[in-house]
């Protein structure tokens, strides 16, 4: 009996070092390195591999992937053309007689381009509620939709862009902190910030006909849609793509011009196959590509803001739509009494 007892747990503690080395040789049994590394990439680099087989083992195939992308190479060089920016990792799985290894390294992909740097020119000055806490704006036909912030004063708000009257107005619950908005298929979309809430509205009546949840994301900042997708960003580098159907995150971009992470992403408006983002707190316009995340122009509006009435409630420009003009954008601000149309000219 003394013997048994003494047995099984010596067998127990063997079984579990037996099985906790073959897991470490397994994760120890390959490395993954880039020759001649940097410490940034961008979508113009093809970089080339080396596999450091430490166990000499036979390897039978490999497979690499981006951020769990499956990525093709060509004599152990993969090239990053058509890759999204952001911070990455590219892994590998080997092959190895009937058991599978993995190896991986970390790399930052930037934009390869150099922003685009643009002024503005006044066209015209409208009247707009100073008392609304502007986060959302989108215009569909002549009608300027509006969502505004701030606990206890959230609304969604159809208005006449040229006079500034609030034609008709839907007031948030006390606990809803309002946020983007966006038009799609007749519906109106509107996010709150910290509430996990989206609100779906008919768009002729805004009678509220749904909610939806957020994923991933962080929180709800900005909306704006290409007639097929919904764009949201949440506070950070990040733009998600959601499904028209059902608001489910699908995919991300990170924002990155060609040196630098631009975080802070708020408002959004989709203007010719672009993303135009405010950058909160900036008082510029980003201009990004899409499908990487590349900061292709900046606009700068710093100096809007001082052409306001002035006055202690008065805070950062957040307003962005888009009518069909061509190089004209209507912008506004947080508890801004004016709307402007203006041009945008490339410096």
């Amino acid at each position: 009996m003394k013997i048994y007892n003494t047995l099984v747990p010596t067998l127990l503690l063997l079984f579990l070092g037996s099985c906790g080395n073959n897991s470490e040789d397994k994760k120890d049994a390959f490395s993954l390195e880039i020759n001649e590394p940097k410490k940034t990439y961008t979508t113009e680099d093809a970089i080339s591999l080396t596999m450091n087989n430490k166990k000499s083992l036979k390897i039978d195939s490999i497979a690499y992937f981006l951020n769990n992308e499956r990525i093709e190479a060509s004599g152990k060089i993969i090239s990053l053309t058509g890759q999204k920016l952001g911070e990455k990792t590219l892994s590998a799985k080997i092959y190895s007689d009937g058991d599978e290894y993995e190896a991986s390294t970390k790399l930052l992909i930037l934009s390869s381009i150099k922003p685009k740097l643009y002024t503005y020119k006044v066209i015209e000055t409208y009247p707009h509620d100073i008392n609304a806490y502007t986060q959302g704006l989108e215009f569909n036909g002549d009608i300027l939709y509006e969502s505004t912030g701030q606990y206890k004063e959230s609304t969604l708000r159809k208005t006449d862009y040229k006079t500034g009257e609030v034609l008709q107005m839907v007031k948030l619950a006390d606990q809803y902190f309002g946020e983007g908005l966006t038009i799609l298929n007749n519906k109106i979309y509107q996010l709150t910030w910290r509430e996990n809430t989206g609100f779906i509205y008919n768009l002729e009546t805004m009678e509220q006909t749904g909610t939806f949840v957020y994923g991933k994301s962080k929180e709800g900042w900005g909306l704006c849609q290409d007639g097929v997708n919904i764009y949201k960003s949440d506070g950070t580098d990040k733009i998600w793509t959601l499904n028209p159907n059902t608001l489910a995150e699908k995919d991300y971009i990170e924002i990155f011009t060609n040196t630098s992470k631009i975080s802070s992403v708020n408002e959004l408006e989709w203007v010719e196959g672009k993303i135009y983002a405010n950058v909160y707190q900036q008082g510029s316009i980003a201009i990004i590509n899409p499908k990487n995340g590349a900061v292709e122009g900046v606009i700068d509006l710093t100096d809007l803001k001082d052409k306001v009435t002035q006055h202690p409630k008065l805070d950062v420009l957040n307003g962005i739509a888009y009518k069909g003009e061509e190089n004209i954008l209507y912008i506004t601000g947080k508890n801004w009494d004016k709307l402007f149309k203006i041009e945008i000219i490339e410096k």
